[in-house]
C-alpha cells in the first residue's frame, strides 16, 4: 500500500485540503445541556488536525429549537451563543493546519432526547423501527412521531439555513447537510417512513424535495466560495440493513439529482464502504461517482490503510472518512505516513455512554493521554 495515495492533496469545490483523509462525523453527546461546544470538545477536534487529518467533519449539530435535536448534550447551531462556543473549536483545528466542516442535522422522528419540545415529528406518523440507542442515553422503542405540517417543513428549511449562516460566522470552512442514517432528510427519502400524499411524498423527486430545498436555502445564505456537502446512506441507525428498493436505477436517479444541486461534494456511508451496494456490482460510493458529478467521500470500516487507499486507487472515491480509526488514533495519518502500528478499535470508548468523559476515563485507565483542552 502506497501511503501517498491517501496523503495527496485534493479539493472539495472551493475548499483545498492537504490530503484525502477526513474524520467522519461521530455523535459524542459532550456539549453543555444547552447545546454549547466546550473547551474539551476543542481539544478533541483539534487533536485530529494535529494528527494529520486534512478535514474534520463535526458530529451532527442540531439546527433549531423545535424538533431538530436528537440527543441530550448534543451541540447546536440554533442560536448565537452556540455559534460563539464553536469559535474556539474552529480556531484550534485551523491552528493545527486542518479544515473543519459543520455537519447540520435534524433528527426528525428518531429524536430520543430533545429538551425543547415534547415528542418528535417526521414526514409521516409512522413509528420508527428499532430501539433507541443506550449509549446516547436512549431507552426502549421510539415513540410515535407526529406528521410535520407544511408550515413546519418551512421552519425546518429555515433552521438549516440559519445554522449554516452561523457556521460561516463561526469560521467553519463549510457545512455538511445530513441526509443519511435515518434522520429527517433520509426519512423523507425513504418510502416506508414517508407516506405523504402531497408534494413531499410519493415519487423519488418529491421525496428528495426537502433535501433540495434545504441545499438551495443554505447556498443562498452562505453564498459562493463556501463548501456544502451532503451525506447519503442506505442503512439507518435504527434500520441497519435497509437497502434502496429501486437498486442501481434509484441510486443513479438520486445521485444525478443531488449533483444538480449547488453542492460541492457527496459523502456516502455504508457499514463496509467497498462492498456492493446491491448484492453485487459497484459500491455505493462508486455509484455516486458513476452517476453523479461531484467529489465523493467514502465512509465505512476503512480504518485499515489498504482498504482506505483501495477506494481511491480504484476510482470509487476521492477521499475517505474514518470513524473508529480516528477514535483509536487521532494521529492515524501520521502513523500511516511513518509506518507505525495501528491498534484495533476498543468499543469501551463508547460504553456505557459514547461521550468524551467516558473516553478520557478509559485513556486514564490505560495510561494514555486524554485529548487536551487548550
Amino acid at each position: 500500500m502506497d501511503a501517498s495515495t491517501l496523503l495527496a492533496p485534493v479539493a472539495l469545490g472551493p475548499l483545498p485540503l492537504a490530503n484525502r483523509l477526513a474524520v467522519a462525523p461521530m455523535t459524542r453527546v459532550s456539549a453543555t445541556a444547552d447545546g454549547r461546544a466546550t473547551p474539551r470538545m476543542a481539544g478533541y477536534y483539534g487533536a485530529f488536525a494535529s494528527g494529520g487529518f486534512g478535514l474534520v467533519i463535526t458530529e451532527g449539530i442540531y439546527t433549531d429549537k423545535a424538533y431538530a435535536q436528537g440527543y441530550l448534550f448534543q451541540p447546536g447551531l440554533a442560536d448565537d451563543a452556540q455559534r460563539d462556543a464553536w469559535r474556539p473549536v474552529v480556531e484550534q483545528v485551523h491552528a493545527a493546519g486542518g479544515r473543519i466542516v459543520a455537519q447540520l442535522m435534524h433528527a426528525g422522528a428518531i429524536a430520543q432526547g430533545n429538551p425543547h419540545r415534547a415528542g418528535a415529528k417526521g414526514p409521516s406518523a409512522v413509528q420508527p423501527r428499532g430501539m433507541q440507542m443506550g449509549f446516547y442515553r436512549g431507552e426502549g422503542v421510539y415513540g410515535m412521531p407526529a406528521e410535520l405540517l407544511l408550515a413546519e417543513i418551512d421552519e425546518v428549511v429555515a433552521g438549516f439555513s440559519a445554522a449554516a449562516l452561523r457556521a460561516r460566522q463561526a469560521g467553519f470552512d463549510g457545512v455538511e447537510i445530513h441526509g443519511a442514517n435515518g434522520y429527517l432528510l433520509d426519512q423523507f427519502l425513504t418510502d416506508y417512513t414517508n407516506q405523504r400524499s402531497d408534494g413531499y411524498g410519493g415519487t423519488l423527486e418529491h421525496r428528495l424535495r426537502l433535501g433540495a430545498e434545504t441545499v438551495n436555502a443554505v447556498r443562498r445564505v452562505v453564498g459562493p466560495g463556501f463548501a456544502i456537502g451532503y451525506r447519503v446512506s442506505q442503512g439507518k441507525v435504527n434500520d441497519f440493513a435497509h437497502k434502496w428498493p429501486g437498486g442501481e436505477p434509484q441510486a443513479a436517479a438520486t445521485f444525478a439529482a443531488l449533483s444538480a444541486m449547488p453542492l460541492d461534494y457527496l459523502h456516502t456511508t455504508e457499514f463496509e464502504a467497498w462492498q456492493p451496494a446491491f448484492g453485487d456490482g459497484p459500491s455505493l460510493a462508486a455509484l455516486a461517482r458513476r452517476h453523479g458529478t461531484l467529489p465523493v467521500i467514502a465512509n465505512g470500516s476503512l480504518h485499515a490503510p489498504a482498504a482506505a487507499a483501495g477506494m481511491i486507487e480504484r476510482g470509487e472515491a476521492d477521499l475517505v472518512s474514518l470513524g473508529r480509526g480516528a477514535l483509536t488514533h487521532a494521529d492515524w495519518p501520521q502513523r500511516v505516513h511513518s509506518g507505525q502500528a495501528l491498534q484495533d478499535f476498543d468499543r469501551a470508548l463508547l460504553s456505557p455512554i459514547a461521550d468524551l468523559a467516558n473516553a478520557d476515563r478509559l485513556r486514564a485507565y490505560s495510561g494514555s493521554k486524554p485529548f487536551a483542552a487548550r
